[in-house]
Parts: structure tokens; C-alpha cells; sequence
């Protein structure tokens, strides 16, 4: 692996981003854009009967969260009012509860709403993120201990369902029982988390997309994918989410043991990486296979790593983990990003599901907020909103 980057690299990296953001700031300035790019480039925002550009989906607290690192990286005040300005549709999104029948919650109030909160101590954003811990507490299904992840809460198809994104979503849960001292969200967290860690994690350190549990007894039934190659298959964004979940979860349930889960899988995902570092679609493929790549899966990885090497004491494998970031990091910066006029994401060579035919081969809102996020915990202005 290539030793820690030169900060001149890094900040080469810092200043094509922000010029990136610059650009999608011109357009998108009180709407949002789309989840992946469209031969490059990201258009209005659209889903049913909507209107272009609407908050909606569970990847519009992206761009927020994009701007507020901005802010973090350059301290240049547009950056905060331009993120500022979406603020209101977040608070009007959960109040009329818009598109919200999913467990995302942390996805869309973590990097707009609690990170404005913990900038600059906006009282409304801290608000509409208490509405939305208890908007995501309404899935929370007592006799299983689960979050169910999507759907009407009486779809058979959906019931009893969770999938391993849903780590990140669950600090919200765990901030909202810090503001309020109320211990139904850390408890509704702490009893999901032990279910993901049980079942979504295979005994080979490889993990299921999805696991489907008896909504009625919590009895476990199988795993599933939605998005990786098979159901026995490694989706790599997900083991990604499973690093970075399980590490950030870790902080705040010490008494699970999460942060061994954490290490077991994130050397599982470094030992099938390509020599680049930009990991495969999925984890089942050979580096040769011609599959597309996911940068974003690596762009998570990066942080998860990051998150890890911090919670480790001074040794080797903190050591060992802080330079694989960096090493991952490096490959993204050399492979992966993206500039105008060819393209105005962020970190090109993403997929939102090679299964759906949806977003292969282009920039994506996540790869491109974990990217600039990996960016600013390098460069070290980086504060959490998970």
C-alpha cells in the first residue's frame, strides 16, 4: 500500500470538488438534484408526480450535507447560506411526512439537518430531526426488535425486513435519545443493531444486502439481496455500510461489541479490493471480470476505515487501518475524479444497482458526500453529523 497522501494531493483534491460544487451550486440552488448523473451530469430531481427538483428519495440530504463540508473545508459563508436555504424543505418534508415510508431518515436529516445544528445551532434544524427520529420510530416493530427498511408497514413483501444501510441511518436514533433523554430511540437502536450484527454478518465476514425476519416473533428466516449479484453474493457497498455502520454504532453501544464486527469486515473487504483500491460492484467478482467498479462502495470504505483507525488504540492495526484509507482515498483521487466540462459530480465510475440497470458508470449524491466527507477528515475540519 502507498504510504499517507501529500497534502498537496489532497488539496488538489479539496479545490476540484469545491469547484464542482460551485458549478451544481448555479443550478440547484433551492431544488435538488438527482440520486446518479445522467451521462455525466445531474439533472432535477424527479420521482412520480412530484415536481422536478423536489426534496424527495432518500438521497436529497446529500446535497445539503455536500454544501455544509464545503462550508467545513473552505469556511467561505456561501456555502452554509446556500445549505441553509434547503433547510425549510426538510422541516415541511417530515411535517407532511412526503415520501418518507423507509427507514432513510438518518440518510436525509443526518448531513442537512443535524449537521446545521451542530454548526451553527439552528433550533429549527434540530427540530425537524427530532420529527424525523420519531417518524423513523414508527417502523420500529416491538415484537421482532427491527426497523422494518421499506414499504407500508403491512406489505407482505417488506414486513420484517432489513437491510444493512439501515447502520447508518441508526444514529439518529441514538442523537435524538441524547436530546431528549428519552431511551425508547436508543433502545429501539440498541435492539436492531444486535439483530444486524446476528444475521446480517456471515460467518466468513462477508454480509447479506437484506435479512427477512417473522415481523410477529422475530424469528429469523433468510437473507436476501436487492442490489448485489445474488442472494450468497458480498454487494460491496453494503459491506461499506457495514464498516462504517457498525464502527460509528460502536460509540454509542460499546456493550455490543460492534468494533470487532467492524475490523472483521473491513479486512474482509480490503483483502478483495483491485491494487487501486476502487472496489468492484460486488465483493464476488475477480479484479479481471470486466464487472464495473463502485467508487462510491470505496468512497464509504474510506470513512469507515478512518472511523475505525480513530476508535483504536496507538498500534499496528490502527496503523493498518489509517493507511488503507489512505491508500483507497489515493485511488479515488487517481481513478475516480471528476471534473468539467466532462462531468459535474463529484467522484465518477459509481453504480446505484448494476441488477436495476440504474446509474452504472457515473457519479452518484453518496459517492460524492462520502468522497468530499473522506476529503475533509483528511484535511482535519471534519464534524460529524451521524
Amino acid at each position: 500500500m502507498t504510504p499517507a497522501l501529500h497534502l498537496t494531493h489532497t488539496d488538489h483534491a479539496v479545490q476540484q470538488a469545491l469547484l464542482q460544487i460551485n458549478s451544481l451550486s448555479t443550478r440547484f440552488d433551492k431544488t435538488f438534484p438527482s440520486d446518479t448523473t445522467k451521462q455525466q451530469f445531474y439533472q432535477d430531481r424527479k420521482l412520480g408526480l412530484y415536481p422536478a427538483g423536489a426534496n424527495v428519495g432518500w438521497t436529497s440530504g446529500f446535497w445539503p450535507g455536500m454544501l455544509w463540508l464545503a462550508y467545513m473545508l473552505s469556511d467561505e459563508p456561501r456555502y452554509r447560506r446556500s445549505a441553509e436555504a434547503l433547510l425549510p424543505s426538510f422541516a415541511e418534508r417530515v411535517a407532511e411526512r412526503v415520501d418518507l415510508d423507509h427507514h432513510d431518515l438518518g440518510f436525509l436529516y443526518g448531513p442537512s439537518c443535524i449537521a446545521a445544528f451542530r454548526m451553527t445551532g439552528n433550533q429549527d434544524a434540530r427540530a425537524s430531526a427530532l420529527a424525523a427520529a420519531d417518524c423513523l420510530m414508527e417502523r420500529y416493530l416491538p415484537i421482532a426488535g427491527i426497523l422494518q427498511a421499506w414499504g407500508d408497514l403491512n406489505d407482505p413483501q417488506q414486513r420484517g425486513r432489513i437491510i444493512i444501510d439501515c447502520l447508518m441511518n441508526l444514529p439518529l436514533l441514538h442523537w435524538a435519545g441524547e436530546m431528549t433523554g428519552d431511551r425508547r430511540y436508543s433502545d429501539a437502536a440498541h435492539s436492531h443493531l444486535r439483530f444486524s450484527r446476528d444475521y446480517l454478518v456471515r460467518a466468513d465476514n462477508s454480509s447479506y444486502h437484506t435479512f427477512h425476519f417473522d415481523p410477529e416473533t422475530g424469528r429469523p428466516e433468510r437473507g436476501s439481496t436487492a442490489q448485489g449479484s445474488s442472494d450468497s453474493s458480498c454487494w460491496s457497498r453494503g459491506q461499506a455500510w457495514g464498516i462504517y455502520g457498525f464502527a460509528l454504532n460502536h460509540k454509542y453501544a460499546p456493550d455490543l461489541e460492534l468494533l470487532p464486527v467492524a475490523m472483521r469486515m473491513a479486512d474482509y473487504f480490503l483483502v478483495h479490493l483491485p491494487a487501486n483500491g476502487v472496489a468492484c460492484w460486488d465483493l464476488a467478482f475477480d479484479n479481471d471480470s470486466g464487472e464495473p467498479a463502485d467508487s462510491s462502495a470505496s468512497a464509504i470504505a474510506v470513512c469507515g476505515l478512518l472511523e475505525l483507525a480513530e476508535l483504536l488504540p496507538y498500534g499496528p492495526e490502527r496503523k493498518r487501518y489509517s493507511r488503507a484509507a489512505h491508500h483507497i482515498l489515493n485511488g479515488l483521487i487517481t481513478d475516480c475524479m471528476a471534473s468539467l466540462p466532462v462531468s459535474d459530480g463529484l467522484l465518477a465510475h459509481g453504480v446505484y444497482s448494476k441488477p436495476g440497470g440504474n446509474g452504472i458508470d457515473e457519479a452518484n449524491l453518496w459517492g460524492d458526500f462520502f468522497y468530499l466527507e473522506a476529503l475533509a477528515r483528511v484535511a482535519g475540519c471534519w464534524r460529524t453529523c451521524w
